[in-house]
């Protein structure tokens, strides 16, 4: 039997049970919406994670904007790749492990990261060979098939020496311990990448552009306005979109924020969807001299 409410999903259907303040604070909660961009991206990396094991392991690297939503398919894959325990021996696997790229890059920072992700505490007093052995055992122990790097192109901010001792690392690790990695970065992550070309071949290469008027956009906004929890259905016309691509420069992050302000007005006014007038209402809440000031 189908939902009541068939403009939301089954799971947003069920919030509309809730106070106008809790839906409020549903709409303003991060959450993941799924729309077909992000899915080809999972299914990328997914790819990765169930790839076998083989003396050149394949790696990705996701380029994007900062807004284009690079940070939530990360936390996305990892949430759908959880560590587990192995019955067999009692110990925990785990398949997908993230770290951040630090804003002045090293070997030493960059395994201590590791360490740090896999929640050992072993400072950078330590010398670099020592963190080296640690974290080659440890990421055996567990059975890391990929290694996942956010802002991969502060590797860039440390000198010339440092950024190939980065990039041999990680190839070394790679090859080490037979495992993919997946790179997060805004298009100059391209030239931290390639600074090691063995390395760079090892790389496909997904770009999360910018949002235009295309079919693409419409999937995108659909499926926002299936994960709002509003009592009505919302259908905004072209001409909305097209306003809501120029109030946000094609970000996604902009996109949701955006959607969600009216979203939140919509059920604080009682009207319960989304308009075509709201849309042409909208301004953002700090104009360009407030946030100047």
């Amino acid at each position: 039997m189908k939902h009541q409410f068939e403009h939301l999903t089954a799971s947003t259907a069920e919030l509309l049970n809730l106070s106008n303040d809790l839906r409020i604070r549903e709409v303003q909660s991060e959450r993941w919406v799924h729309y077909p961009r992000a899915k080809a991206a999972l299914v990328a990396m997914g790819r990765l994670a169930a790839h076998p094991r083989t003396t050149r392991m394949p790696s990705l690297a996701i380029y994007g904007d900062s807004g284009m939503g690079k940070t939530m398919l990360m936390r996305k894959f990892c949430e759908d790749h959880p560590p587990i325990v192995d019955p067999r021996k009692g110990i925990e696997r785990q398949q997908v492990l993230p770290i951040q790229m630090a804003g002045k890059p090293g070997e030493r920072q960059l395994f201590a990261q590791i360490l740090h992700a896999l929640g050992v505490n072993q400072g950078l007093r330590s010398g670099a060979v020592d963190m080296q052995f640690a974290v080659i055992r440890l990421l055996k122990a567990i059975g890391l098939q990929v290694l996942v790097i956010d802002e991969v192109h502060n590797i860039l901010a440390g000198s010339a020496r440092e950024q190939r001792i980065v990039l041999n690392t990680l190839r070394y690790l790679s090859n080490e311990l037979n495992m993919s990695l997946v790179c997060f970065g805004v298009a100059d992550a391209r030239e931290a990448i390639s600074g090691d070309a063995q390395l760079a071949r090892r790389f496909d290469e997904l770009t999360l552009t910018r949002w235009s008027s295309t079919p693409t956009f419409e999937e995108l906004m659909i499926s926002i306005l299936r994960n709002l929890p509003l009592r009505e259905p919302s259908v905004l016309t072209a001409l909305s979109l097209r306003r809501i691509l120029q109030i946000t420069e094609g970000l996604t992050a902009r996109i949701f924020r955006l959607m969600n302000d009216l979203a939140i007005t919509a059920i604080e006014n009682g009207v319960e969807k989304i308009t075509d007038s709201a849309v042409d209402q909208w301004r953002p809440p700090f104009d360009a001299e407030a946030v100047a000031a």
